[in-house]
């Protein structure tokens, strides 16, 4: 058994961002964000304001640090990356080929993400000078930067900086102008608490401030300063030194911000502010989670977040180059995040821990009334600093990023009743979780939409003039008119556009550099920049049926197969071919190539005739119209596109593709030979049940089709690659590319009767999302069994049921006015106390109440899956977590539907930080909810709660019976009128039941570190009986059936593994039906007396929380779908045969070697991270063959016996064969 590999949609968390000019365009602002195993390029659109995707790039390793960086007098940053590779890589964006290219690695440890190898903190020299990569325990090393003489970027031999027992919690680089460069850490020094088994030593450590200095003259690393801490801090700023600032650093400590420096310098230090009046834990400290610094030449200031996602300015007064106050001041309140970035336009990039991450206008400098805190306010030891929050008042919302991170839980179905899948995942963290359905197709952004006069069956936008940036006209072909339309602030009708409006148009465009031609039935007319027109009538009974027309040359198709072509000559006139082609069938379509650049014409004319054939025709005159091609077709084309696709470098053409649109639904997609005219290499897509249409349109400076059918499709060329995805859009039937001043690359399409302007700004993004809003974590899902409805349960930790919540509010509230000694005080407190009990603050907007340690709020919703609309509701009493949900039909209603709810009842997470002797620990149990869900799926009711021994993590319907696993123990229920009733149970499971499935008379029970446990349940002993378990300990976190033998089994460290029963235990089942023989009780070292085979295992790179046995598409096969806590969607699909199994395996071992990842990391030791990889080919590293250069595309081709245009196809064939 062999799979294969398939990314749908890649991580959406972003772990880190850098902002920088990486391009090398003057005054350009990028940002680079680390997504898990990929590097992205965004870039900001400053006239629409939304960011763009400008590069993605696999890098098959975990990016762990990112620092952008600029040498000396330098115009564009660097990236230094520290990953898993166990080497420091230096990049540089290639703006040209779009994408990111190595200019240096530098191999320094071991692979992995471990503690003593350097990668996990990655700072520099503001000037540039230097870069330190440290571990988080021990190892430091420092590189310097430099150029050569041909101004390359050199990079040199590592400096050590270790020190042994030492941790590290944050480094910065200082800056300290043209001094030697020094660097600034967070460490502890265990070394004397790892000697004392009393444990005082510990009590006694304290955090330091250690300065590290490059003595660029002795080339050598010193441990400059060190210097104690009262308060642990977890972040470091960097204070602007030289003639910027004062130069040192900010300590971000529980509950304050310290500012040092070496010298005289005084500490300065100033609280962290705390909402007022909030609900939160008393005992909860305050950190700072992350920070932005802005500089000018000017002024400086620094932008801190606290992990609740208020942000405030620190700023920083001196007097004679020594720190006398630090101020801080609300700023706003935004999602927390994993990385701010401020950039020089005006900008603030916030990439979310959590959700959606956003993109702020800065539209003040927070230098309003509110209340702002200083240093010299005489703050004491436990004094707090309170503010009120409020509204965006010095951002504006621009642009969002979509992000599924973290996806909790997902499942995939046409839930909905659309004739396609859906994939309802839940997503976020809090308050601004959501359930979000992803369908795939486009998204497209509506611009107009205008009612249009009848019925028109077609339309296109011409310019006047060659020289105009924007489309002038646009014209509307009704049955028996002609509408055109001038383009500028508003869209109105032409009076003197020179177009005939009493006919229908088969089609128009500018020709030479002034000029309109229009083709009608009856001829051709020749608009004339000075409105002068002249006419070519077509032939007595004759009449055009089909055009072609581009700058220069109009091919017109007259009834009975016969082609009539003209040229523009010099002096602008349009003039008829001498001699005329005649073809045996009538012409049903016909398209020009492209005019490549340095010359007048088009080579080819393309054209599709009723006989079921597509000819290419020369133009050139010394042989002109006659056939180069023919290639023969399963039905009558549609329609017919010519489009060339340029080299990377925007330089030539690549490649000359034709597209036909089939009469039976289909795309044909086949590669023209450039010179001969040959026609080769064709694909196949089947996209819809009506005939398909091709237009012309543009996406990102390049020519892309639209296709029109049952369903629409935009295929273009994006990152290197050709994508085909259908629009999640109403049905189009005409359209044509659209440029105005408010849309540069737009699409104006005729739909019913309705004339639209849309366009497509998300490129290379498979799905198109819809969000319901969620007031707590969403945790499971189940699906109803008949009606298209989704149970939900929903769990936070640290958090109050909304119960609790009014009783905080009234009970603070009731402190006030108790606090009240007169009439007047009693009045004040009296009106403080209405407002406390009547104010709510928007958790989406500034999150929720955060409570102790071992505080939960649960509830469980019953969701329409085509609305989002919360038919049923309930919310659990404090301190139960729901963590399970399963629908069950007992056997004693077989006609009913119950919901069954496993909670825990008091449970702490981290038992083992618990002192005994605290009395406020109550003990942890757990409970089943179950509801009685409604025949029509619009509400649930409830029936009882049962108790059980600790928190139940599973439940499964098995046999008209509920098997919930809590703990170690495996119990059956069956239902009874006041509570569940146990009927056995098996209570010898490793550690705890984390799943249950089951597969005819076999149950598959998980454990939460012992891999997966195969059962029998033995009806007339009333037991459960294991009797296969599996020799490696795997962390499992989600199981899916594939077979009565297999399982698929994904754990927390990111593992995908395929696990069989060997054939003789079938072989015994077979045999012993009544399961009698004693092997089954016979235990082999407190296992299992049979153990299962490992067909397979990958490592897919992140924790999988969700997989499923599905087809993603209608008349797909089978794929196993998995998504992952950071929002990746991918799939596991089988081969169809060993020759296909051999191909693969080569072409990956093939760019495995000569296309090896960016930053250094092996592939293979990559996908077998924990261990070796079996059974399964990578697709995304296979994928990587279209962007290899191409002459090693022509090796691997060569080397594996075909065509690179053959391995292209194969590679398209596998992934629409069973996704998209």
């Amino acid at each position: 058994m062999h799979l294969y590999n398939l990314t749908l949609q890649g991580q959406s968390a972003i772990n880190q961002a850098i902002q920088g000019n990486f391009s090398g365009t003057p005054k350009a602002q990028e940002i680079v964000v680390g997504r898990g195993s990929a590097l992205e390029l965004l870039t900001l659109d400053t006239v629409t304001g939304k960011i763009k995707v400008m590069c993605h790039q696999d890098i098959f390793g975990i990016v762990r640090s990112l620092l952008a960086f600029r040498l000396t007098a330098g115009t564009r940053d660097f990236i230094a990356v520290g990953s898993d590779s166990g080497r420091i890589v230096i990049l540089q964006y290639n703006a040209e080929k779009t994408c990111f290219e190595r200019l240096h690695q530098e191999t320094f440890g071991k692979t992995g993400c471990r503690r003593i190898v350097p990668g996990h903190f990655l700072v520099g020299d503001p000037r540039g000078r230097a870069l330190m990569i440290g571990a988080v325990e021990r190892q430091k090393l420092v590189y310097i930067m430099n150029r050569d003489s041909e101004a390359h970027l050199t990079i040199s031999s590592p400096l050590e900086a270790h020190k042994h027992h030492t941790l590290c919690y944050a480094m910065v680089g200082i800056d300290v102008g043209f001094e030697n460069p020094t660097f600034a850490c967070l460490e502890f020094d265990y070394e004397d608490a790892d000697n004392d088994p009393t444990g005082e030593a510990a009590k006694r450590t304290q955090q330091t401030l250690t300065f590290y200095e490059l003595d660029l003259g002795l080339n050598h690393v010193v441990r400059k300063y060190a210097e104690p801490l009262n308060d642990p801090g977890n972040l470091l700023i960097a204070v602007p030194g030289g003639n910027d600032g004062p130069s040192g650093v900010i300590v971000c400590c529980e509950n304050y911000l310290v500012y040092k420096n070496l010298g005289d310098q005084p500490d300065i230090r100033c609280p962290i502010p705390r909402r007022r009046n909030e609900l939160d834990d008393a005992d909860r400290t305050m950190l700072i989670i992350a920070t932005a610094t802005h500089k000018t030449k000017n002024m400086y200031f620094f932008l801190v977040q606290a992990e609740n996602g208020d942000i405030f300015k620190v700023t920083l007064e001196t007097d004679e180059d020594l720190v006398s106050e630090m101020k801080l001041k609300y700023f706003d309140t935004v999602p927390p995040a994993n990385a701010l970035c401020i950039l020089k336009s005006g900008f603030l990039f916030v990439a979310a821990e959590f959700g959606n991450h956003e993109l702020y206008q800065i539209a003040s400098l927070g230098e309003g009334d509110d209340d702002e805190f200083s240093s010299a306010m005489g703050f004491g030891e436990n004094d707090a600093a309170f503010f009120e929050p409020h509204e965006l008042k010095s951002l504006i919302p621009i642009d969002s990023m979509d992000s599924l991170s973290p996806l909790t839980d997902a499942v995939i179905g046409d839930i909905a009743r659309e004739d396609a899948a859906q994939i309802y995942s839940l997503v976020g963290r809090g308050a601004r979780s959501s359930l979000k359905v992803l369908r795939n197709g486009l998204e497209i952004s509506e611009m107009a939409v205008s009612d249009l006069p009848g019925n028109p069956n077609a339309v296109w936008t011409v310019k006047k003039n060659i020289e105009d940036q924007y489309d002038s006209y646009i014209v509307v072909s009704f049955v028996n008119a002609t509408l055109a339309l001038t383009i500028g602030d508003t869209v109105e009708e032409a009076s003197d556009s020179g177009f005939l409006p009493t006919t229908p148009t088969i089609g128009c465009a500018m020709i030479g550099d002034d000029s309109l031609v229009q083709i009608y039935s009856e001829g051709i007319r020749h608009i004339r920049a000075d409105k002068r027109i002249n006419e070519w009538k077509a032939p007595p009974r004759r009449q055009i049926v089909k055009c072609a027309v581009n700058r220069r040359q109009v091919a017109v198709a007259l009834t009975g197969g016969e082609l009539v072509y003209f040229e523009l000559d010099l002096n602008g006139t349009l003039n008829e071919f001498t001699e005329r082609k005649l073809f045996n069938a009538d012409i049903a379509c016909m398209t020009f190539s492209e005019i490549s650049e340095g010359e007048l014409n088009s080579r080819f004319l393309a054209l599709g005739t009723v006989d079921n054939a597509v000819r290419i025709i020369s133009l050139d005159p010394n042989d002109m119209l006659m056939p180069l091609s023919t290639q023969s077709l399963p039905c009558p084309p549609e329609s017919i596109l010519l489009i060339d696709t340029p080299n990377e470098d925007g330089k030539g053409v690549a490649a000359v593709h034709l597209n036909i649109g089939l009469q039976n639904g289909c795309l044909f997609r086949n590669t023209v030979d450039n010179v001969t005219g040959a026609i080769m290499d064709t694909r196949t897509r089947y996209l819809g049940t009506r005939p398909v249409k091709l237009f012309k349109v543009q996406c990102q400076g390049r020519s892309a089709i639209l296709c029109t059918s049952s369903r629409s499709w935009l295929l273009y060329h994006f990152q290197r690659r050709f994508h085909l995805t259908p629009l999640s859009y109403a049905n189009l039937e005409y359209a044509a590319s659209f440029c105005s001043n408010q849309c540069s690359e737009g699409i104006v399409a005729i739909s019913a009767s309705t004339l639209r302007i849309i366009a497509a700004e998300k490129l290379g993004v498979a799905f198109n999302v819809q969000s319901f809003e969620h007031k707590m974590t969403p945790r499971r899902v189940a699906v109803h069994p008949s009606m298209p409805c989704l149970i939900v349960i929903e769990t936070d930790h640290a958090s109050y049921t909304e119960v609790t919540k009014n009783i905080k509010r009234n009970q603070m509230a009731a402190d006030v006015e108790a606090m009240a000694s007169d009439e007047t005080e009693a009045q004040l407190a009296q009106e403080i106390a209405t407002n406390l009990r009547e104010r709510r603050l928007d958790e989406r907007v500034y999150g929720a109440p955060r409570a102790a340690r071992g505080k939960w709020a649960s509830a469980i919703s019953l969701i329409s899956a085509t609305s989002g609309d919360k038919l049923s509701y309930f919310e659990l009493p404090q301190d139960e977590n729901a963590k399970c949900v399963a629908l069950v039909q007992f056997s004693k209603h077989p006609n009913e539907a119950m919901v069954l709810v496993g909670c825990g009842v008091n449970e702490v997470l981290n038992v083992h930080d618990i002192d005994p002797n605290d009395t406020s620990i109550r003990p942890t149990r757990g409970c089943v909810y179950t509801f009685h869900l409604s025949a029509n799926g619009d509400r649930f009711d409830f029936l009882h709660r049962t108790e059980t021994p600790l928190p139940v993590g599973a439940i499964h319907d098995f046999r008209g019976m509920a098997l919930v696993g809590f703990g170690r123990f495996l119990r059956m229920y069956d239902i009874g009128q006041k509570k569940l009733l146990a009927k056995c149970e098996n209570k010898n499971f490793p550690v705890s039941i984390v799943n249950i499935q089951s597969t005819g008379q076999r149950i598959i029970v998980s454990d939460s570190q012992e891999s997966v446990h195969f059962l029998r349940y033995r009806k007339g002993d009333n037991q459960l009986v294991v009797f296969a378990d599996d020799t490696t300990p795997r962390y499992v976190t989600c199981v899916c059936v594939l077979d009565y033998h297999t399982v698929a089994v994904a754990d927390k460290f990111g593992n995908l593994a395929v696990v069989r029963l060997p054939e003789r235990v079938n072989e015994d089942v077979q045999d012993d039906p009544t399961v009698s023989k004693s092997v089954w009780d016979r235990g082999w070292l407190n296992g299992a007396s049979q153990k299962v085979e490992l067909v397979s295992n990958f490592f897919i790179g992140d924790t999988i929380t969700s997989l499923q046995k599905t087809s993603l598409m209608p008349g797909a096969n089978e794929a196993l779908v998995y998504t992952t806590i950071g929002g990746a969607i991918g799939c596991l699909v089988s081969f169809m045969s060993k020759d296909e199994v051999d191909f693969f395996t080569n072409l990956e071992m093939h760019v495995r070697s000569e296309y090896p990842p960016l930053c250094g990391r092996d592939h293979l030791a990559y996908r077998s991270y924990y261990a070796p990889c079996k059974s399964v080919i990578d697709g995304d590293i296979c994928e990587q063959f279209s962007l290899m250069d191409t002459q090693k595309q022509k090796d691997v081709a060569e080397e594996l016996g075909k065509t690179v245009s053959e391995i292209s196809k194969k590679l398209e064939d596998i992934r629409t064969r069973y996704a998209f």
